[in-house]
């Protein structure tokens, strides 16, 4: 019997447990870069991620609630300071401002009928497509983010403005069941962004419903004539993503990943894991969890590194260090509250050391 190691399995047991110097052939496929904050430029995360990234992603600058929270209001001094300081350091970056659930609570408002939103929608997107075309650092370009529930149902509007909801649902649907606001904003960049790769993303772990929606989704946004380059899985391993799936079976969803990245590929679609972090709850051991993220992290580095061979892959860590959400917990990168490398960082130094 012939056994094929093009399975997950057989990725992990080629690597298990060994700490090895990648050769730079090995690695030159995987991209792998990390989000800063605004507040953390100039400052020693900034420092850090200069040692080991050319690759960004500026967490909250660009979001629809920070570039235009009010109509006619413009505000782009802080994803400029970001492309600023990509062109100085040429790096390459991702633009995440999707429509999505990141919407200015103008939008969030019961009140705003479908017209209105629409009409935001399109200054917001038109305007972002067109500035990020010009700038020569920007490659990838977050266009939808958030859109299906895990069942596969769309994600909508919430009563007020402090839950996360995604409001542009109201904008209705297409005659196929289809949202208008995902068609409309994938419209929108392939006319005013031709230069920068499309990227569909999406949060959660891999619930097959979910990842098929999703699938049939971006093969309707194409038979429209409109461009997708690219799925982006938005990776907070235990806060979306279960820890029954990602800690407990862990060959099991990994081996969904490797099919998800092939079924990417093969329809000429890069593969981006965009927002890596994993979620310490606040009465876990930190220590031994932290140990857990490091083998987590490895089975995924795994098979995008196998992956990267057969098309474009990219892994973006989200944060550097650690995040604290009062109620939720401690969201883990790779390194610690003090700025100390965390066992996570071993994974992904390799990756990224010259």
């Amino acid at each position: 019997m012939l056994i094929s190691c093009s399975s997950f399995s057989c990725i992990s047991q080629k690597n298990a447990g060994i700490e090895k110097e990648l050769k730079e052939e090995e690695r030159a496929n995987l991209l792998v870069g990390a989000t800063l904050n605004y507040h953390e430029l100039d400052t020693e995360k900034e420092t850090l991620y200069r040692e080991h990234f050319s690759y960004l992603t500026p967490a909250n600058a660009a979001k629809q609630s920070a570039v235009y929270a009010e109509p006619n209001k413009w505000k782009w001094t802080k994803i400029d300071a970001f492309l600023d300081f990509a062109k100085e350091h040429q790096l390459q970056v991702r633009i995440h401002g999707p429509i999505s659930p990141q919407a200015s609570k103008w939008a969030k408002d019961d009140v705003r009928t479908p017209t209105e939103l629409e009409e935001n929608m399109i200054d917001f997107m038109t305007a972002s497509a067109k500035k990020y075309n010009e700038i020569s650092e920007v490659k990838w370009m977050d266009v939808v983010n958030e859109t299906i529930l895990k069942d596969g149902t769309w994600f909508g509007p919430k009563p007020g403005v402090d839950k996360w909801e995604n409001p542009w649902l109201h904008m209705g649907l297409d005659e196929n069941g289809f949202p208008l606001y995902i068609l409309k904003a994938f419209e929108l960049a392939t006319e005013h962004a031709p230069n920068i790769k499309l990227v569909y993303n999406q949060n959660s772990g891999m619930e097959t419903v979910m990842w098929g929606k999703v699938k049939e989704t971006i093969l309707y946004i194409r038979s429209k004539g409109y461009r997708v380059d690219a799925i982006g899985w938005q990776a907070h391993l235990l806060l979306g993503a279960k820890r029954a799936d990602f800690v407990d079976n862990t060959a099991a969803t990994m081996q969904k990943l490797s099919d998800l990245i092939d079924w990417a590929h093969a329809h000429d679609l890069s593969f981006h894991v965009t927002e890596l972090d994993y979620l310490v709850k606040e009465d876990e051991d930190k220590t031994q969890e932290r140990l857990t993220q490091k083998r987590v992290y490895q089975a995924i580095v795994d098979v995008l590194l196998e992956k990267s061979k057969q098309g474009e892959v990219t892994l973006n860590l989200w944060d550097l260090g650690e995040r604290y959400k009062a109620g939720t917990g401690y969201f883990q990168s790779i390194y610690d509250e003090n700025l100390q490398p965390t066992p996570a960082f071993s994974v992904i130094q390799p990756l990224v050391t010259d």
